[in-house]
């Protein structure tokens, strides 16, 4: 059952933000693939009330950051680590050099591991994709139990060859019927909850597989999304757009980015080929929807356990919209028309462009399409005021920080007799009371060569084999002006901060590692 909005606001008393009873559960929600303006609170028209009222009782961040992929995110998440610090510096193949491992390494610790010293019960629901043979599973990496999907992308009804499940420390296969990966994920982590000591705080990583591709949702939820996206993409990126001016999400400043050079005229395409198209939007909106009612459960299962007012709920995207067409199975797939077990292909380019509105690019770049992702944060004894917007630029190496200041546990100095390195975030909990979190001089990005560095407002940018690009992203962060050739002091001194980040991190020019292993 969703949680209705006189719940969250019966749980509300007039000392909610007074010191906690007792020190928080957390749970942190991590969608896959899921474009900056696709839930309701960020601009998108796809139904998600429970994360829309979560917003509503919260915070939500304008400019928080992931790593522009699966892999590198979550390693930076769990740990507090760029993702080449934690060992991987790309995706889970090892590639010869120890910040390309391809799994979590010994100089850091999960989230989960830092928690269980400090007495919480630790629980993992969903996609793992950081370690894919043991001992790097999550139960190997301080979590007491585990449910989901230790490998990436597969079929949604049911197990792609050469992926793995795991439950607990076993391997895992799903029934021959009845299975819905989002909703197996769901009932797994409101099972764990329920049989969570309540003497003891629980941190619950809750890391839904949805909407990544391939494009597989129920029925019913896809029937209520069908011509709906008749509009085209061009409508669709500008609806999006108002929606996020009226409600303050994205400056006046900052135009629309252009559709993308690759994107075609809605209105050049058949009507044949107009119904695919929605259809292929329609599944992608049914996977948010579905995982949305899955959030819904999961708070209701906290309510129950008297629990919603000193939980600390963090969602936040791996990286931007998903722009990749030929992911290998559709040439093979016996009915490739979306939404059935029997397709495998994604939503696209076009979509991908509208996802991510008002921004360009996509995942596995590091322009602000790569790397945006809606953010929201609820505790009624942590974060101070409701349905407020923070411009804090906060990142997923600030969830570890975070999560450990919350409960009050420090993060420590070694781990099984080995020295570990200390986080590279900051706590965001000073900027959920109303304050201002610690100021990082310096972030910075690289995936499969494609590299960035923020300080403040400016940001250099630059795809692989490209020239860098210099934005002032107060003044456009959609990153239309390109100012490098007007302020060459400031892209040098920000070109010799990514050299000195890069040579510190570990990151090897792309082009010059070795072959994966194995």
């Amino acid at each position: 059952m969703a949680l209705t909005r006189r719940a969250f606001t019966s749980l509300l008393p007039a000392a909610a933000f007074a010191a906690p009873r007792k020190r928080p559960n957390v749970i942190v929600i991590l969608a896959d693939d899921l474009g900056y303006s696709d839930i309701g609170s960020f601009g998108g028209e796809i139904a998600t009330p429970n994360l829309d009222r979560l917003a509503s009782s919260g915070v939500r961040f304008t400019r928080f950051y992931n790593c522009a992929r699966c892999c590198p995110t979550r390693s930076s998440l769990l740990t507090g680590l760029y993702n080449h610090q934690a060992g991987v510096g790309h995706m889970i193949q090892d590639r010869g050099n120890p910040a390309y491992q391809g799994f979590l390494n010994d100089r850091c610790v999960t989230i989960a591991e830092a928690l269980k010293p400090a007495g919480y019960t630790t629980l993992m629901s969903g996609k793992w994709h950081v370690g894919e043979n043991r001992p790097h599973w999550p139960t190997d990496r301080g979590f007491d139990h585990y449910f989901g999907l230790i490998s990436g992308a597969s079929n949604y009804f049911r197990l792609e060859p050469g992926r793995k499940m795991a439950l607990d420390g076993e391997p895992w296969t799903p029934p021959e019927k009845g299975f819905y990966m989002t909703d197996a994920i769901t009932s797994n982590a409101v099972r764990m909850l329920a049989g969570a000591p309540k003497e003891h705080p629980y941190f619950l990583y809750l890391a839904y597989t949805a909407p990544h591709w391939p494009l597989h949702a129920l029925p019913e939820d896809i029937d209520k999304y069908r011509c709906k996206y008749m509009m085209g993409w061009d409508r669709l990126r500008l609806q999006r757009h108002e929606r996020q001016l009226s409600t303050k999400i994205v400056d006046r400043r900052w135009p629309l980015s252009p559709r993308d050079r690759g994107v075609p005229d809605w209105d050049s395409l058949s009507r044949k080929e107009q119904e695919e198209w929605d259809l292929r939007m329609a599944v992608y909106a049914a996977q948010v929807d579905r995982m949305d009612q899955g959030i819904g459960k999961v708070l209701e299962s906290v309510r129950r356990r008297g629990e919603l007012d000193n939980t600390l709920i963090m969602f936040m995207a791996d990286n931007g919209g998903c722009a990749e067409e030929n992911i290998g199975g559709e040439a093979k797939a016996a009915n490739p028309v979306p939404g059935g077990a029997d397709s495998f292909t994604s939503y696209r380019r076009p979509w991908a462009n509208s996802s991510n509105t008002p921004f360009r690019l996509w995942k596995q770049h590091v322009h602000e399409g790569g790397i945006s992702s809606p953010f929201i944060a609820s505790c009624p004894s942590l974060v101070r005021g409701r349905n407020t917007l923070n411009t804090t630029a906060g990142h997923v190496i600030d969830i570890l920080p975070t999560v450990l200041d919350a409960a009050g546990a420090a993060h420590p100095a070694t781990h099984q007799g080995r020295e570990l390195l200390p986080p590279e975030g900051r706590s965001l909990l000073p900027a959920f009371r109303g304050g201002k979190a610690a100021e990082r001089p310096v972030t910075a990005w690289e995936h499969q060569g494609h590299r960035a560095v923020s300080m403040g407002d400016w940001k250099l940018v630059s795809d692989y084999n490209t020239p860098w690009e210099l934005y002032n992203l107060a003044e456009d962060r959609t990153e239309l002006i390109d100012l490098s050739a007007k302020d060459p002091a400031r892209t040098k001194q920000m070109q010799e901060q990514y050299a000195r980040w890069a040579a510190r991190c570990g990151v090897v020019q792309w082009g010059q590692l070795g072959r994966p292993r194995g």
